[in-house]
């Protein structure tokens, strides 16, 4: 395939230029008396790019609470099972000790030798008592391996509570990246929905036009480039979600976030990865921009914002941004950062 340059969307200094002349127009609007004029379908679309491209640090955020938060509460769920076994293990200890060791442990009552050496019959005391030192025995043991098993308990309990305590925090900290990414996407929506019908048709026919100049494409296709092993399954994985829509937090099978889509990819060729973007840049091995390979993962912007996979010959696949499919576009459609190599 050759690569072809694409015309770039509006960028982050395009967009910077965009909202400052809109918001002086406004202020000079606001200074001679005059309405606000409504903005251009390009100042539009610059300004729901510009939102979408927010949205994209809050959702690896989000990604990342979400995994810290289910990952503690397994281990709670598993440490409650555990205090589960140790109170079965310590009530089948009391129920082996007896009624009279379990109020011997709590209240320090009666040494179980007095009541067996207070025998009605003198010439068994000898018998009895060398009973009683055998059973004594007995008990002491169990009776410390009752309390040190108590100890262990409350330990796996305070253990416990912390764990959900933490789980509950990151909790927390997903639900409020959520509110963050979905008021930005609410806005994008605003502004989409402010347009005519025909306003909306231009916008669309801008994006179509940009997209065939520079070679993306969301339309179903199969590798058939060099790689090969896990690297091939990785990418015929990823070809197979060509067109399946993006949706932040979506790691399949029926929608993906940029880094639910590169995981998925190379899960399906046995790689495990971790969930999202800046894990998989501290995961990876690094390779140059000039010695990438088909299957490495490109990070554009920074190591926490957006990813994909190389599929050769300058292009790349990954699930783009809100109200968008995954695709095939030039690697120079967004600023290279990195790459890595699973």
């Amino acid at each position: 395939m050759g690569a072809h340059r694409r015309p770039k969307s509006p960028g982050r200094a395009r967009i910077t230029t965009l909202s400052f002349a809109a918001g002086a127009f406004t202020l000079l609007s606001t200074q001679s008396g005059q309405a606000e004029p409504k903005p251009t379908v390009e100042e539009v679309r610059a300004e729901v790019e510009k939102l979408y491209e927010e949205a994209t640090g809050p959702t690896e955020e989000y990604n990342a609470a979400r995994e810290r938060q289910r990952g503690l509460q397994k281990e709670a769920d598993k440490a409650q099972d555990e205090a589960a076994r140790q109170q079965q293990e310590i009530n089948e200890l009391r129920d082996r000790i007896g009624p009279l060791a379990a109020e011997q442990y709590r209240n320090g009552g009666i040494d179980p030798s007095v009541q067996l050496a207070l025998s009605a019959d003198p010439d068994e005391y000898l018998q009895e008592a060398e009973l009683v030192d055998r059973v004594g025995h007995r008990q002491a043991s169990a009776l410390g391996v009752l309390q040190d098993k108590q100890r262990e308990l409350a330990q796996q309990r305070k253990e416990t509570s912390a764990k959900l305590r933490e789980a509950e925090e990151f909790r927390t900290a997903a639900a409020e990246k959520k509110n963050e990414v979905q008021a930005k996407l609410a806005e994008a929506r605003k502004l989409l929905n402010s347009l005519t019908a025909e306003e909306r048709a231009r916008l669309d026919a801008a994006e179509e036009r940009d997209a065939a100049e520079a070679g993306t494409s969301d339309a179903a296709d199969t590798y058939d480039g060099p790689a090969s092993g896990r690297a091939k399954a990785a990418l015929d994985f990823a070809y197979a979600q060509l067109g399946k829509p993006y949706e932040w937090g979506a790691t399949g099978p029926d929608s993906f976030d940029c880094s639910g889509l590169t995981g998925a990819a190379w899960s399906a060729a046995g790689v495990s990865l971790p969930r999202t973007v800046k894990q998989q840049y501290d995961a990876g091995r690094k390779v140059s921009q000039a010695d990438m390979q088909p299957g490495d993962i490109i990070y554009w912007y920074n190591d926490t914002q957006h990813n994909g996979m190389y599929v050769g010959d300058g292009k790349a696949i990954h699930a783009p941004r809100t109200g968008k499919n995954v695709e095939i576009v030039p690697v120079d459609s967004m600023p290279f950062y990195a790459a890595s190599r699973p």
